[in-house]
């Protein structure tokens, strides 16, 4: 359920409208939904849905950034997109579209804390460290403590992306705490559409959220990630293991407004038209797929609709403009729904993946974070990633891949392990998690090879280091984020990224 709370400009206008309040009254729609006749019940489901499909389709930026994907060659250039002169108003419905989320996981968590429902306050706190978390790695302070107390702070100060960090990890405390404690009813597993109301399923997701968050200040000097990494082993439930991804279950239909939100946006609109004509796979990932027998591209990247010259699987350099009149179009080049993505309309929505995890678990195993085998874990992962794009003889075929004598795969040939992993996670999450390949790059700078937009106009500018603050905010919170100084993408960074 989206309401726009906040940015100010609504909170403004409620609050205007709240003076006349008893004329207005009788005009009130009995039918109307308010806050007093929504329950914890009725939000988890659309929270759950539109965390899901924010985390999967918003971030086609940092794909092309990253050389996952590029635009095709039906479009002319795109700006800012490929030259990285990043604006006010450059993706800012990246905040507005986390704030309306946060929201309602906030109302949430206080309706369900009213009602003493601990397990909708879990879920609650779980999406808030999810949102807040992608806020602040893009753009590092924001408000936080103040951003939903609309009568004391209707202007709300920004707090310092490393507090917020902090005190999602304290949240997610709280959070696992709820899950060993609640009384799960029929109405909350049929309100779960991801975990069916299963509470140690929840619980590993809430370690799996802490490990992501200690990872990403892995190069913040003394960071200290022990006494969380004591919390995760005392709960005692572990991560998301193979197998385990967190899938929201809706009833996705071929129907408008109700497809699988990945399809929806990159494969088929619901009368079955493209969906999208623009994105297309990037020369320098599929490069990478195919220089090192690596079959995974033919899962993430579509064969061409109509082939030229028998060229099943056609990419672009990221940027580039040709003047070529031959140069393959839409139809003729990959598009970015493949068949291990995505095979309908109808498929559930992938949240947080087993892959993504055990990726995850590798590199903080091989960090000494983590006990047990770093290689193993390694290999793991590689594995769940052949195993969940639905890749034949997955297994065997991972094993083969692993087994080549080549850095880039081979972990007795890679001098550095941490690159290692991190590269092959890039690799596993075409498509999947297209914002962990830029917060990787910019906290590890892997991969170290990749290009930069061939934008004639990029005039020096490399890859943002995180977006502008929205023009909203510079409309109507003007005081508050003047106080964070002038920021420049291209030399501004969030509090980890100290490469």
């Amino acid at each position: 359920m989206k309401k726009i709370i906040y940015p100010v400009l609504a909170l403004l206008l409620m609050t205007s409208a709240g003076c006349e309040d008893k004329f207005f009254d009788i005009n009130q729609n009995p039918n109307a939904p308010t806050e007093e006749s929504i329950t914890s019940e009725l939000l988890l489901p659309g929270v759950l849905h539109a965390s899901a499909a924010k985390m999967a389709i918003s971030y086609d930026f940092a794909a092309h950034w990253l050389g996952r994907w590029a635009r095709s060659g039906t479009y002319g250039q795109s700006l800012p997109l490929e030259n990285y002169d990043i604006t006010t108003t450059y993706q800012q419905d990246e905040w507005s579209g986390w704030y309306d989320i946060l929201k309602d996981a906030d109302l949430m968590e206080k309706k369900a804390t009213e009602s003493g429902e601990a397990f909708y306050a879990g879920t609650a706190k779980v999406v808030k460290s999810i949102g807040f978390m992608y806020l602040v790695d893009q753009y590092n302070n924001v408000p936080y403590s103040e951003a939903f107390d609309i009568e004391g702070h209707i202007l709300p100060s920004y707090d310092k992306g490393e507090d917020i960090y902090d005190s999602l990890l304290v949240e997610l405390d709280e959070a696992a705490a709820l899950f060993a404690s609640a009384e799960v009813t029929p109405a909350m597993e049929t309100a779960d559409v991801v975990f069916g109301g299963d509470t140690e399923m929840w619980r590993k997701l809430v370690n799996t959220q802490r490990l992501k968050l200690l990872l990403r200040q892995s190069e913040v000097s003394g960071f200290d990630p022990s006494a969380t990494l004591a919390k995760i082993e005392a709960d005692g439930s572990g991560f998301l293991e193979s197998g385990e991804t967190a899938w929201v279950s809706l009833a996705y239909a071929q129907n408008e407004n109700k497809q699988n939100p990945y399809w929806n946006a990159y494969k088929e609109t619901f009368s079955g038209g493209s969906a999208d004509d623009f994105n297309r796979a990037n020369n320098y990932v599929l490069n990478k797929f195919v220089n090192n027998d690596d079959i995974r591209y033919q899962y993430f990247f579509s064969e061409a609709r109509t082939p030229v010259n028998g060229k099943l699987y056609v990419g672009y350099d990221f940027g580039l403009v040709s003047t070529d009149p031959n140069e393959p179009k839409a139809a003729n080049s990959s598009d970015v729904a493949g068949p291990g993505l995505v095979q309908s309309a109808t498929d559930p929505q992938w949240l947080f993946t087993s892959v993504e995890s055990m990726f995850l678990q590798a590199e903080a195993t091989q960090r000494g974070w983590l006990t047990g085998n770093a290689e193993e874990a390694y290999n793991d992962a590689v594995r769940e990633s052949f195993m969940w794009l639905g890749v034949e003889d997955a297994v065997a075929t991972a094993d083969e891949y692993l087994e080549q004598d080549k850095p880039i795969v081979n972990w007795s040939a890679a001098s550095d392990k941490i690159e290692l992993i991190v590269m092959q996670k890039y690799l596993a999450l075409v498509g999947i998690n297209n914002f962990e390949a830029w917060a990787d790059y910019r906290r590890l700078g892997v991969p170290g090879d990749v290009p930069l937009s061939l934008s004639e106009s990029r005039n020096g500018k490399e890859i943002p280091k995180r977006l502008m603050y929205p023009q909203t905010e510079y409309n109507y919170n003007a005081a508050n984020v003047k106080n964070e100084g002038a920021i420049n993408p291209q030399t501004s960074t969030v509090f980890w990224d100290v490469e």
